[in-house]
């Protein structure tokens, strides 16, 4: 589910400008979005409980006859429509990205595995989501009154107070009184704000609601994305499916290319070697009676390829699974593959006991990756390898101080990085600002 909650815009302020900032805020865009917002919401709720209201008690009372449960099904299906609006003004106004609720499922049935509508409505009336959507257009209106009251008052108050020095002058000319009327009674009495004490003291309590209004449209606007998000967006079980199928998808996709590495460099690399030694071989053997001399260079030169095809397939191996993280563990293994990287690294683990088999090969193959691109890429003259356990996760912290300006843009190798971390519930952060130096975290899951 992506809910993103922006920060409100004068937070983002450095801490020497809060006046400034606060100043400000009421005629940024924000605040008038927000009010925008909650202006809109009071007839929105009205049009959405209405129809709610009225499609659900004629569904109920029709119960008793076929034709209550077609109505209900449209009931619930027009307040999941109501919802699509609903989310679209929250992300246009309130900048509030809800992901759409898992669709309507109903049975798979009749010629050709068609969805027939009887199905349909049944998955209706048995989606929770249907039902959150009900819950959210009969709660929503009452907030939507009272936040519509609000925004309002504080936003007329404020503006009206405010400049009540430059629309005053109406009053004596064509009301005929000398000021804005605060209290009146039948015998006469009155109180204008009429003296300049009193209009400066208007203007300045206007100028305070109006240094206030941004944030109390932040309170009132923060109810209303807690119930978008919360009852018009996918739930959680559904979020999760989600992403446990996006997770497997990579997973799978990563096996693949995985095992066309490995063919492709036993194909190349291995395969072709040990094929030229057959050959080699082969001719060797012809040799032997009519030439032992040059049978036996043959046979020496076979020896070294023997030796590369050998090198070439530990290699493979090791980049695999090697054989020191199986039997020695993670700090061993970062410890002899630092050793091959051509740029001095300093590795630091502080590990208790060793994780899971499959988390101790995805830590493995993380700090691998990155030192390669720290040899290939960053320039560096040094680099550092931390790893340790907080709590139930394991964190991988890798910095060189080389050029900088490293990225997961999509197709860098950062990027499928992360995305085979992210299968198994990981995290990967990179901090790497042009000119260096370059700090990669990574955080994985201890069981």
């Amino acid at each position: 589910m992506a809910t993103a909650y922006r920060p409100y815009e004068p937070e983002t302020e450095p801490r020497g400008h809060l006046v400034p900032a606060a100043l400000k805020a009421p005629f940024q865009a924000r605040v008038w979005r927000e009010f925008l917002y909650l202006v809109i919401s009071l007839p929105m709720a009205i049009l959405t409980f209405v129809y709610t209201i009225t499609m659900i008690a004629l569904g109920a009372g029709l119960l008793i006859t076929f034709l209550g449960v077609p109505v209900l099904g449209a009931a619930l299906a027009g307040c999941r429509a109501l919802g699509v609006v609903e989310r679209a003004r929250a992300r246009a106004l309130l900048r509030l990205d809800v992901a759409e609720p898992e669709p309507v499922l109903g049975r798979r049935g009749g010629r050709g595995g068609k969805r027939g509508p009887v199905a349909w409505v049944g998955a209706l009336l048995r989606s929770g989501t249907s039902w959150r959507h009900v819950i959210y257009a009969l709660i929503h209106l009452p907030w939507a009154v009272f936040s519509f009251a609000f925004a309002i008052a504080f936003t007329s108050y404020g503006w009206g107070f405010a400049t009540y020095p430059l629309w005053r002058w109406v009053f004596p000319r064509y009301v005929d009184e000398p000021g804005l009327q605060i209290f009146g009674d039948d015998h006469g009495r009155a109180f204008y704000l009429d003296t300049p004490f009193e209009i400066t003291a208007t203007c300045a309590m206007g100028v305070l609601v109006l240094l206030l209004t941004p944030w109390v449209m932040r309170a009132l606007t923060s109810v209303d994305r807690i119930m978008v998000a919360g009852l018009l967006g996918p739930s959680r079980l559904a979020s999760r499916v989600w992403e446990l199928e996006s997770d497997r998808g990579t997973v799978v996709d990563t096996a693949a290319a995985d095992l066309r590495r490995i063919e492709r460099d036993l194909h190349d690399g291995a395969q072709a070697r040990l094929v030229a030694l057959a050959m080699d071989l082969g001719l060797a053997k012809e040799k032997l009676d009519e030439d032992p001399e040059a049978a036996a260079k043959m046979v020496d030169e076979a020896h070294g390829e023997v030796k590369l095809a050998l090198q070439e397939l530990r290699d493979l191996a090791r980049g695999i699974h090697p054989a020191i993280l199986t039997d020695r563990g993670l700090g061993p293994a970062l410890s002899a593959l630092s050793a091959r990287c051509t740029v001095p690294v300093t590795v630091t683990v502080d590990l208790p006991q060793r994780p899971a088999p499959a988390i101790e090969g995805i830590a493995y193959f993380t700090v691998s990756e990155l030192l390669q691109n720290i040899s290939k890429h960053s320039g560096a003259r040094t680099a550092e390898v931390d790893v340790w356990r907080t709590e139930d996760r394991v964190m991988l912290q890798i910095t060189d101080d080389g050029r900088g300006g490293a990225g997961t843009s999509a197709g860098s190798g950062l990027a499928g990085l992360a995305e085979r971390i992210d299968a198994v519930d990981g995290i990967l952060v990179v901090n790497s600002p042009a000119g260096g130096p370059t700090t990669v975290t990574a955080e994985l899951p201890w069981r």
